[in-house]
């Protein structure tokens, strides 16, 4: 893990999901791999990325922004531990 002056909530994630580590049944596993963000949130996130991208985001749009790219980095971390179970337990993805 990082230094503690430098630590993110994805790495915390990371030490509490274990993405490396399988152990999550095939059933669930598949379910994780079957979440994703609805058109109306990509549509939104493309939105705010751009106006950061632009430098016209404001306050309230970045913390939006974050918000989304946290919650997007935990279910990359769960996809990622998904993947990994199925792998182990020989089931298709």
């Amino acid at each position: 893990m990082e230094n503690t002056s430098t630590i993110t909530e994805a790495d915390i994630l990371s030490e509490v999901v274990g993405p490396n580590q399988p152990g999550i049944n095939p059933e669930f596993a598949q379910a994780i791999l079957d979440l994703h963000f609805t058109d109306r949130a990509n549509k939104q996130i493309r939105k705010l990325l751009n106006k950061n991208n632009k430098g016209t985001i404001n306050e309230s749009e970045r913390a939006t922004l974050d918000k989304y790219l946290r919650v997007g980095q935990f279910l990359d971390l769960m996809q990622a531990k998904a993947k990994l179970s199925l792998e182990k337990s020989g089931a298709p993805e």
